[in-house]
């Protein structure tokens, strides 16, 4: 297992679809492997393949609800959503962040049911029904996979606020990067 640099919003690879997995094989199983490391140093709940710059259809969650921990890999998922609410934007329960966009967290209306249906690394097939935080987590992943990130389904004023952040950080351009355990790296 090796950690690996987190991108920052601008990299190329975050900001497009992923591709299908084709084969699951020991670069996968290393690559997933790597994501788990990465994902827990950080520390996130969340961590997509694209993330590190491998644009590949996979993502890796952990998540602890009383007491009991879910945690697992995402192959090649796909996505069934509820609808959204009609209630308000809560500034803090609604609040989420990406270590794509370090530091930076702010409200964004989620479904609050999803079904998961993903491949594990012995390439069964399994389904999740989930609500609330893991429901938010899945569709945070699953968005990485698309090339959307949480920065870009922000409404205002928060969208400008984001806006605002990327560019006092530097972001937003190909180079930037972190490494979980140590400061922010510069491009």
């Amino acid at each position: 297992m090796t950690l690996q640099k987190i991108l920052i919003t601008g990299e190329l690879v975050l900001h497009e679809r992923a591709a299908e997995v084709q084969e699951i094989n020991g670069n996968v199983c290393d690559l997933v492997a790597d994501m788990f490391e990465t994902m827990d140093a950080a520390p996130g709940v969340g961590l997509a393949a694209t993330q590190i710059g491998v644009g590949l259809r996979i993502f890796v969650f952990s998540y602890s609800f009383q007491d009991r921990e879910i945690r697992g890999v995402a192959i090649n998922p796909t996505l069934a959503l509820s609808a959204l609410s009609d209630e308000e934007l809560d500034e803090d329960a609604d609040a989420e962040g990406c270590l794509s966009i370090p530091g930076e967290r702010f409200p964004l209306k989620r479904a609050d049911n999803v079904t998961l249906t993903a491949t594990d690394l012995e390439g069964v097939e399994f389904q999740i029904e989930a609500q609330g935080w893991l429901a938010r987590i899945f569709q945070h992943e699953f968005d990485h996979l698309e090339g959307i990130l949480f920065a870009d389904r922000l409404v205002k004023p928060h969208k400008r606020l984001m806006k605002k952040a990327i560019k006092e950080n530097g972001w937003g351009k190909v180079g930037s990067s972190w490494l979980p355990g140590k400061d922010y790296l510069e491009p």
